[in-house]
């Protein structure tokens, strides 16, 4: 499995960012990336300063949200539903969407349960498990809609 560093993952997007913008041909990662940072014009301009936004570190403590964080997030939901992993994925996100009439709200959504799952798994050192992600989906699709 790639579990690329923190500094890598930024340079991904930031490395994708300039590949668009100079109209370069985009390898497959880099296109699933350039959907997310699409999807976000509010951190484009932090595409545009790689030195000043490389090392910039977020604190959820300060109220900071971590556009890394959050596009990766993102990245990883597309990947999974590309290849319906965990098995399950693809029918709860069509009946999220439907539900939000977005794709994006969505997606949303489903960070929310994967954060939870990768909480609990750090919290507990032990591996991801679906079951915790799939009860958190479960539980956003029965309650009742806003």
């Amino acid at each position: 499995m790639f579990k690329p560093t923190r500094d890598q993952a930024r340079q991904l997007f930031f490395e994708t960012w300039r590949k668009y913008r100079q109209r370069e041909i985009l390898s497959g990662i880099e296109t699933i990336a350039l959907e997310v940072i699409l999807q976000h014009p509010e951190y484009h301009t932090i595409f545009d300063d790689p030195e000043r936004y490389l090392d910039k570190d977020y604190s959820p403590e300060m109220g900071d949200t971590n556009p890394f964080l959050h596009m990766s997030m993102h990245v990883a939901i597309k990947e999974q539903l590309s290849i319906n992993q965990p098995i399950g994925i693809c029918e709860r996100f069509a009946r999220l969407q439907k539900r939000t009439g977005s794709e994006h709200a969505a997606a949303h959504q489903v960070m929310e349960c994967l954060a939870e799952m990768i909480w609990q798994a750090q919290r507990n050192q032990s591996a991801p498990d679906a079951d915790i992600y799939f009860a958190c989906l479960d539980k956003q699709l029965n309650h009742p809609a806003d």
